[in-house]
């Protein structure tokens, strides 16, 4: 279950028996990275790329009135999609303990292949680069510059940014709800 979740894009719908404009917000959970359609509070104020309680406790929620229904990526509006990117960005580098932790602990999916060549943009080079690293007498990484740092000393590896694999897989993720894997997205987008 979300308890917290990303706006994306705030705009109005028609409404129900009424006919009246319902406002509504498009939102992206923090933790399985589920997409909402949610009902703010009348007069409540909130803007793009806020984070916003979801959950279950009513007296915590100060903005959203309640959650409409879970939603798929294609029914997002132009807009609430365009901020995806931005979103996950947010979500991946305020939870470094979380996404580090997929760099210390990933390991073999097969003979020939190996869970952080899911990663897009992750090559070989840099994949035994961290495997290598992590089994030096350092140990697991404590966070994303300490693997980065780690991993410029050696030469063929330079300036790595171990957060942007992995937003760039999340996105692909969010996107295609037809994928064989399924590394940080809870698999069932509907």
């Amino acid at each position: 279950m979300e308890d917290y979740a990303y706006i994306l894009d705030i705009g109005t719908i028609a409404g129900g028996r009424d006919r009246r404009e319902q406002r509504v917000a498009f939102a992206l959970g923090d933790t399985d990275f589920k997409l909402f359609e949610l009902v703010p509070k009348d007069n409540a104020v909130i803007n793009i790329g806020d984070r916003v309680y979801i959950g279950k406790e009513a007296s915590k929620r100060d903005t959203i009135d309640h959650v409409k229904r879970r939603i798929s990526f294609t029914e997002l509006p132009n807009m609430a999609a365009s901020e995806i990117e931005y979103a996950v960005a947010d979500i991946v580098k305020n939870n470094e303990a979380r996404f580090i932790r997929f760099y210390n602990e990933a390991g073999p999916i097969s003979l020939k292949k190996h869970l952080l060549e899911e990663l897009p943009g992750l090559g070989k080079k840099t994949m035994n680069a961290i495997l290598a690293e992590r089994e030096s007498p350092r140990g697991s990484f404590k966070g994303y510059e300490d693997l980065s740092s780690r991993l410029s000393e050696y030469q063929k590896v330079q300036s790595f940014k171990p957060e942007k694999p992995v937003v760039a897989r999340i996105v692909l993720e969010i996107e295609d709800p037809e994928r064989r894997r399924y590394l940080f997205v809870q698999n069932s987008q509907k």
